[in-house]
């Protein structure tokens, strides 16, 4: 796997460590502004470097938060694209959250359902019950639909 050159690596670290600051704080426009100028600093093409998972995962996580929920669908959605993506359950769990949110119910389920599997019901313990809720019901209705 390629490495980015350190000087580039140390400039997307600092960038989304404040990213990082200002989405605990509640700062997601400046959050996002950080962000995307890590993404930014990515060389072409973009979806051969890990960093660019993990910084559209930042980027998606605080399109969720902000409730941003369609940017949040288009950003986790293009990080599937980049390395050591599929198979993560964070993703798969902000993916269908935001599918949710927008009443895409079918998505949702997958994605939630995915991110159920790789993880368990501990990576729902601390969000919304809802989410997990949800799953129980489509369980649920699944199972009466086979009787």
């Amino acid at each position: 796997m390629k490495r980015l050159e350190y000087n580039i690596h140390t400039k997307i670290e600092k960038l989304c460590e404040a990213g990082d600051k200002f989405a605990q704080n509640g700062h997601y426009s400046f959050a996002l502004e950080n962000y995307w100028a890590a993404y930014d600093l990515l060389p072409e093409p973009k979806e051969e470097w890990v960093a660019g998972t993990w910084i559209l995962a930042a980027i998606g996580d605080t399109n969720f938060l902000h409730k941003d929920f369609q940017a949040g669908i288009d950003n986790i959605s293009a990080a599937m694209y980049f390395p050591s993506a599929i198979g993560n359950p964070f993703l798969s769990l902000r993916l269908g959250q935001c599918y949710f949110e927008i009443g895409a119910f079918e998505k949702a389920k997958r994605e939630l359902t995915k991110a159920y599997n790789f993880e368990g019901e501990e990576l729902f313990d601390n969000e919304d019950p809802k989410y997990l809720h949800f799953l129980n019901l489509v369980d649920d209705e699944e199972q009466l639909q086979l009787v």
